[in-house]
């Protein structure tokens, strides 16, 4: 089983306005390209808008924040330049509240706490290490979890974000012995089918780059996955 890829006429749109659009991300969809050469979620997006509202010539869009490309979930993209400067600002300076939920196996203890740690960027593995105390070249990370489900073989967490490193989800949980579901990477024993990790982008809140009014946005979890579905229902 592979992954299922956005298209333009598959593509899982949250919410659009002439300044914005909100998509639910597959896992294996990558948001900007890179050297893999696989056509990048901007690109599907370009097309979705090209098409629906019969734009001749070249589309604006703009890449505002990034998700690892096993994750899913919340990506937004800013559809003028005026709404790109401004979230660029809003993501830069912080000013959005981020929540995750991830799938792990061992229940982590206690069932609600804020963890900080120090992670070392590794390029050539592209990978983060967390350690207790600082070390040379090391970031501050921090992040809230709360067990919100026991599933038969799973915990699910709500996790959110007071940093913004990378992989900073995904080491901090594998640094108190809580990897996620699929992330061999960082410790988990086996791989989703798909190629995925159990992480997903759940909620994002943040003030609109116009309207100036305050918006939040939730992403349904991924369809075809029994174990996510269970965390749903």
């Amino acid at each position: 089983m592979t992954h299922t890829h956005s298209t333009p006429t598959n593509l899982q749109v949250i919410y659009e306005d002439n300044h914005l659009i909100v998509i639910n991300k597959r896992a294996g969809d990558i948001v900007q390209g890179d050297k893999t050469g696989d056509a990048p979620l901007s690109e599907v997006v370009k097309q979705y808008i090209a098409k629906k509202y019969n734009k001749p010539g070249a589309v604006f869009l703009g890449v505002v924040h990034r998700l690892d490309r096993p994750t899913s979930g919340i990506v937004v993209f800013a559809r003028t330049s005026k709404a790109l400067t401004r979230l660029n600002k809003l993501f830069s300076e912080r000013k959005t509240q981020k929540t995750y939920w991830a799938l792990v196996k061992k229940h982590p203890s206690p069932e609600k706490a804020t963890l900080t740690h120090y992670l070392k960027r590794n390029t050539k593995q592209n990978k983060s290490y967390a350690f207790a105390k600082a070390v040379p070249d090391s970031k501050e990370a921090s992040l809230t979890y709360r067990v919100l489900k026991k599933l038969k073989t799973f915990t699910l967490l709500e996790i959110d974000l007071h940093t913004g490193r990378h992989h900073q989800i995904r080491s901090q949980l594998t640094a108190i012995g809580s990897p996620i579901r699929g992330d061999l990477k960082y410790g988990f024993d086996r791989s989703n089918k798909d190629g995925s990790i159990s992480l997903h982008a759940r909620k994002l809140t943040f003030v609109h780059p116009v309207q100036k009014e305050e918006m939040t946005f939730v992403a349904p979890v991924p369809k075809d996955d029994v174990v996510w579905e269970a965390c749903e229902g």
